[in-house]
């Protein structure tokens, strides 16, 4: 699904990732974890844009409109699927084939009474799991989130980020919570100033190698 060789990415001359080699096979759940400026986000997005015609992704801040409601917000994941007509009468009218793919959606994820609830309205933790549902209504065969669930609660966090490995072939995450990334997945990626510190199977991080990730520079 991806297989690139020494990949460095720069911002105005600033080098944010140096010569990242990585291979994340079709069907895989991968976890990057790291300390705040490793370059987590800069490296899920150049993941998206190589595959982005088969990918749907969930934005660190939401990416969400927030004068409409949840539902159509929802239904923004899958605009390119649609005529321009079709999704302006969905607009203003919600279609009944709509509705029925994304309320079961919105339902796992704890929003069932939420559907038409403008967002401006809804909570931070509520506001992430619309972003989640979006891009699990879009279907795509890989999904990747930019910490999916730093606004959930610890409780809900749980059951969306199953929901998210049952919701695609392949998932590939970056997380802030360590436990959360142990327990949910196979393989975890440790990222450190632009480079892969570790890239093992989960059940092979040892505490020595989270302390050295996540020392202080």
């Amino acid at each position: 699904m991806f297989d690139f060789k020494e990949l460095s990415v720069a911002y105005n001359d600033d080098p944010v990732l140096h010569n990242i080699s990585l291979r994340i096979r079709p069907g895989e759940k991968v976890v990057v974890i790291g300390p705040s400026g490793a370059g987590k986000s800069t490296l899920l997005k150049k993941l998206y844009e190589l595959q982005q015609q088969h990918s749907a992704f969930i934005h660190q801040d939401y990416a969400l409109v927030a004068q409409l409601s949840a539902f159509h917000n929802v239904c923004i994941g899958r605009l390119d699927f649609n005529s321009t007509l079709y999704n302006l009468l969905n607009l203003v009218r919600p279609k009944k084939e709509e509705l029925q793919r994304v309320q079961p959606i919105l339902d796992r994820l704890g929003l069932a009474d939420k559907s038409f609830t403008p967002i401006h309205s809804l909570s931070g933790g509520q506001q992430q799991r619309v972003a989640v549902a979006r891009a699990i209504y879009r279907g795509s065969a890989v999904l990747l989130g930019d910490e999916p669930v730093s606004s959930i609660d610890p409780h809900q966090a749980n059951a969306v980020l199953q929901t998210i490995k049952e919701s695609a072939d392949t998932v590939v995450l970056s997380l802030h919570d360590v436990a959360l990334a142990l327990e949910f997945f196979d393989r975890i990626i440790g990222l450190r100033a632009g480079r892969i510190s570790f890239d093992v199977p989960s059940s092979e991080v040892k505490e020595s190698m989270l302390s050295d990730l996540f020392r202080p520079c």
